[in-house]
């Protein structure tokens, strides 16, 4: 009876020394992506480490008092993510919109409390009491929007402003400044800047415009301030619609009582992690609502660790 090569019979013109090159390279490959992931939770938890701190003597607003801007009637579900999100971070959130919107704001007041409304009118008044903005989840992409979005950056260049989705859109870059975060995908981040999203332009990008960006993807890139890191949490599960406007909610709150860089870094660790951690249960089966709920956790986890 012949001889049968069992190699040559699982995969066709392998040789037998190819095949333990093959095995051998994808060990490696094995090890390297294990070690690349726990640097990365290193890197992350450093980030959270460095956060602000809640006191035990403190008070209302000591902890943090976010203006979020945006929702339209077609994006009801983008503000109210953020704003859920950042009110179990933050003591206070003040929420605005356009005035065709009122509808919606008596809407999301009817399912939630953690809210407090403002008239587009009373924005100025109400800027010296945050520590924070974020403006664009839901915004939509109106005329009206768009001198919105510039007014305030031209207007407020010593306030921290969180850009998103469509405030991206609108944005004139030559406005931006050091106390501005940007958390564009690759296509926002294209039609913000005019250039390809890569790590390379993230860094570019971030530099001449002295603020902080937060480029988000796979891998998610966070430079500003002369600092640089990539984010590698997060899984295909947290392509669902929301799960960006719970990122910026996540990231503006944080941004009330640390600085821009650190914030940005922890968000999207933090998120990416709450997607894990979902993953591992459930596969890519849940939304940016589960996500909401795993934040919290995920924080408390992370600082117990």
């Amino acid at each position: 009876m012949p001889t049968i090569n069992k190699s040559r019979q699982l995969r066709p013109g392998l040789k037998p020394g190819r095949l333990r090159r093959s095995l051998t390279k994808t060990a490696a490959d094995v090890r390297a992506g294990a070690q690349a992931k726990a640097q990365a939770l290193e890197q992350g938890l450093r980030a959270v480490e460095s956060l602000s701190k809640i006191k035990v003597d403190s008070h209302k607003g000591d902890n943090g008092r976010l203006l979020i801007i945006g929702g339209s009637e077609q994006y009801h579900g983008a503000p109210w993510l953020a704003l859920s999100i950042a009110a179990k971070i933050v003591d206070v959130v003040y929420f605005s919109s356009v005035p065709e919107n009122l509808g919606l704001i008596k809407k999301l007041k009817s399912t939630s409390a953690e809210f407090i409304a403002v008239p587009l009118s009373e924005i100025a008044s109400r800027l010296p009491q945050v520590e924070a903005v974020l403006i664009g989840p839901g915004l939509g992409l109106s005329r009206q929007a768009g001198v919105l979005v510039n007014g305030l950056l031209k207007s407020r260049p010593k306030t921290k402003l969180i850009l998103d989705a469509d405030a991206l859109k609108l944005a004139d870059k030559r406005l931006l400044t050091k106390n501005c975060l940007v958390t564009p995908h690759a296509l926002e981040f294209k039609k913000l800047f005019g250039c390809a999203a890569s790590p390379r332009h993230v860094r570019a990008m971030a530099k001449k415009y002295a603020g902080v960006v937060v480029l988000k993807g796979v891998k998610d890139y966070v430079a500003g301030g002369g600092q640089y890191a990539v984010n590698a949490t997060g899984n295909a599960g947290m392509t669902k619609g929301g799960t960006g406007d719970v990122l910026a909610g996540l990231i503006a709150a944080l941004a009330c009582t640390n600085d821009l860089f650190p914030a940005g870094l922890a968000g999207v660790f933090i998120n990416g992690l709450a997607g894990d951690r979902l993953f591992k249960r459930v596969g890519v089966y849940y939304s940016a609502g589960d996500l909401l709920k795993e934040i919290p956790r995920t924080l408390k986890w992370c600082q117990t660790v």
